[in-house]
């Protein structure tokens, strides 16, 4: 007889809407500290609830993870164990008034729920919750072991989750790992992604007198605005080419097989610059690389922020002696944060900018997993019976962050993302969401690949 997980998945997910809604109300905030304990119990209650164990870790320092296990059922494959990577915390609301509604109250409007965070990441982990429960109640037991890793520090870049996998590799021990999200691309194709690009996330900083100066004084003195704008514009030229100084000689050249996958990418430049209502060309036009190769291949240098002088309303003429940069470096294989770090200071000081202050603030490695591996075929078969044939894609890796890389070092196992985004989620942003029918969708598609993959 054949089972109907669709009808099966929307029955369970509305079932358990406001389990999500409940989720999506704490305020996790990581980068503030806000809510975090609470969060942490609710994510604990939830798996116990569902029927698994579930036990809070918080002896390594930070957030703490929270560990979930679910055994195989009795006609089930205990042999067989995988693993869900989850996050709990969430980015700032900022700036509050953009929203259109309140960030931590979800709200539905036109088929989408509306919250901060539930893009990122709080509806796959409730969806992967639900697609269990499902299983559960209609079937007696699971078709494999279930185990989860939900932390609590991924928007900070997640400084202590290394710690907690080397030293409880043993309990979070899998054969496979479904990392945290995923989503539908602009023709609706859901994206299965292979991988992360790491980051070496840095703030660059000038102090260039003791006091603010009077502008008339420009004649013959320099100011922090103008060493930090000089000293950033050594770091990519006008066609968008990186011009640091050993750089690009850090990348590891993808193989073969990685080349052909990025080849048979589908990227619509047309849709990127009408999503984001881009006011200018994609910056690849002048590269001698594609945009879907830049993406996934390549390596970004990005100014996030710059503060200095005076912004208020009006004028005020004045040279400021202060001048700060966010800096923004996405890496692929062949970059670390602190040998980035090491590259950044010598190429500054060689410009003869030694009296700009460089502090790496956060650094995550890139990861990509072997896409040969029979894992890759299970979730990509899986993910067609839901959203069909012609309808999903392979990721080499995105061209995102997550700290992948320690689960792959110390827990040897394949990871490949899949969730319940689309390309106008909007994760970071103001009014960030999700549509009701790829939450449905979402949970359909972790039934069925708890079945595949229990099953071989």
């Amino acid at each position: 007889m054949t089972v109907d997980y669709k009808a099966i998945a929307k029955d369970y997910a509305d079932k358990y809407m406001e389990d999500l809604f409940t989720y999506l109300r704490y305020e996790t905030v990581s980068a503030q500290g806000r809510e975090i304990p609470e969060t942490a119990n609710f994510v604990r209650d939830t798996i116990i609830e569902a029927g698994g164990e579930s036990e809070i870790l918080g002896d390594l320092g930070g957030h703490p993870v929270v560990y979930g296990y679910f055994k195989a059922g009795a006609n089930g494959n205990s042999d067989k164990t995988l693993l869900f990577y989850n996050h709990y915390d969430v980015q700032p609301e900022d700036p509050i008034d953009e929203w259109k509604t309140n960030p931590f109250e979800p709200t539905v409007v036109d088929g989408k729920i509306v919250a901060r965070g539930v893009s990122d990441n709080k509806a796959n982990f409730m969806s992967r919750i639900v697609a269990v429960k499902a299983i559960q109640d209609t079937e007696g037991g699971l078709p494999c072991n279930v185990k989860f890793f939900v932390e609590g520090e991924e928007e900070i870049g997640s400084p202590n989750i290394d710690k907690y996998l080397e030293n409880y590799a043993d309990k979070f021990s899998a054969d496979a790992c479904i990392w945290e999200s995923g989503s539908k691309d602009s023709e609706e194709r859901m994206v299965i992604s292979a991988g992360v690009k790491g980051i070496a996330y840095f703030e660059a900083s000038v102090v260039s007198a003791d006091i603010d100066i009077h502008s008339s004084q420009a004649a013959v003195i320099d100011n922090g605005a103008w060493r930090l704008v000089h000293a950033l514009a050594t770091l990519r030229d006008v066609d968008n080419n990186i011009t640091v100084d050993g750089f690009k000689e850090m990348r590891t050249e993808p193989t073969d097989v990685e080349k052909a996958s990025v080849a048979a990418f589908p990227y619509n430049e047309a849709a990127t610059i009408d999503t984001y209502g881009l006011k200018h060309p994609l910056i690849t036009d002048g590269l001698d690389y594609s945009a879907q190769e830049a993406l996934i291949l390549y390596p970004t240098m990005t100014i996030s922020g710059l503060l200095s002088g005076y912004t208020g309303q009006g004028t005020k003429t004045v040279l400021p002696r202060k001048a700060m940069a966010k800096i923004d470096v996405r890496l692929v294989p062949g970059y670390e944060p602190k040998t980035v770090y090491d590259v950044l200071r010598k190429h500054f000081d060689n410009h003869g900018f030694k009296d700009v202050d460089l502090e790496l603030l956060t650094g995550v490695k890139p990861f990509r997993t072997d896409i040969s591996d029979p894992f890759t075929e299970q979730v990509i078969n899986s993910a067609k019976e839901v959203y069909g044939e012609e309808n999903v894609i392979l990721e080499l890796n995105s061209a995102g962050t997550g700290p992948m890389y320690g689960f792959g070092k110390y827990l040897n196992v394949p990871i490949l993302g899949a969730g319940t985004g689309w390309v106008e989620s909007g994760a970071h942003a103001p009014n960030e969401n999700i549509r009701v029918e790829d939450y449905y969708q979402g949970v359909e598609h972790i039934i069925q690949l708890l079945h595949t993959f229990g099953g071989e």
